[in-house]
């Protein structure tokens, strides 16, 4: 066990995480700009973005590479900086660091040589998208990116599909559709949706349906700019497939003790659960004959 008192002065560097904007620079908070003056070196993801961000601000603090392909070499060196006793301070390029974003593996690694790790509030484009969705926002669940094969999308959303959060999804704007078609097929056509495209721009729009009237809209639209994809979460009301569509509540419980070889006492409680309905109803049903 280890307690941080992240403002105690100590022998070693402090790391602090600097949020940047996700596309409005005014969104920079007085803090974050002051840290990254003040700062011995700034750890970006990319230089080049941060830098655009540093002439507007009149920023002159050194930066030094740090992203998901040099992030085994870089991290040790990093330490070694704060060890000396500098203070970096850690950018990715829009957001948080380490929210879909290199940064994590650093403060694993400054935590475990009690280097104090300091987050700083500010931009964050799935709190900012979901509040303004209409979706119930508490709880959520921040997903980030899903994986790009079908199969194994089916699988994390399968994970997932009855979780009553509000579900924040990250996704390419040329992978909206398709990704959107995979969660008709795991979630149904009827949950709320909503995509939030370009937040803080000029273009910031969004368009709120359901998962198949998403789809219906943007199959023939093309889509452009950064995409943040809210979902609502589950209402207890679980599809049934066709075949179960088909079947009277009875023979529904009956397909099941057949099916699991199962009491009737197990599956009327499967039945309920799968229908969304009580248990009562269904031993009612099944007892009828």
């Amino acid at each position: 066990m280890k307690q941080q008192k992240s403002f105690k002065k100590m022998d070693v560097g402090k790391l602090y995480l600097v949020p940047t904007p996700i596309g409005n620079l005014e969104d920079m908070t007085f803090r974050s700009i002051k840290m990254l003056k003040e700062a011995d070196l700034i750890a970006s993801e990319d230089t080049r973005n941060t830098q655009k961000l540093l002439n507007h601000f009149e920023i002159g603090t050194k930066q030094i590479s740090l992203h998901e392909h040099n992030v085994k070499e870089r991290v040790p060196e990093l330490i070694t900086y704060l060890l000396e006793g500098k203070v970096i301070a850690q950018v990715s390029d829009a957001g948080m660091p380490s929210i879909s974003d290199p940064g994590h593996e650093l403060v694993l690694k400054a935590i475990e040589n009690d280097v104090d790790v300091i987050s700083l509030p500010g931009a964050s484009a799935g709190i900012t998208a979901l509040i303004a969705t209409g979706i119930a926002p508490q709880p959520f669940l921040f997903y980030g990116f899903l994986p790009r094969k079908t199969n194994e999308q089916k699988q994390s959303l399968e994970k997932i599909k009855e979780l009553e959060s509000a579900l924040i999804f990250y996704e390419s704007p040329h992978r909206v559709v398709k990704t959107l078609k995979v969660m008709l097929e795991v979630f149904g056509g009827n949950r709320k949706a909503v995509l939030c495209r370009e937040l803080t721009k000029l273009f910031e729009e969004y368009t709120r349906g359901t998962i198949e009237e998403l789809i219906s809209f943007f199959e023939d639209t093309p889509i452009k700019g950064e995409c943040c994809l809210i979902i609502e979460g589950f209402d207890g009301q679980v599809m049934l497939s066709e075949v179960e569509e088909g079947l009277s509540i009875r023979e529904h419980v009956l397909q099941v003790i057949e099916q699991n070889k199962v009491t009737s006492k197990v599956a009327i409680k499967e039945v309920a659960k799968i229908r969304g309905i009580k248990k009562q109803d269904v031993y009612k049903e099944y007892h009828l004959e």
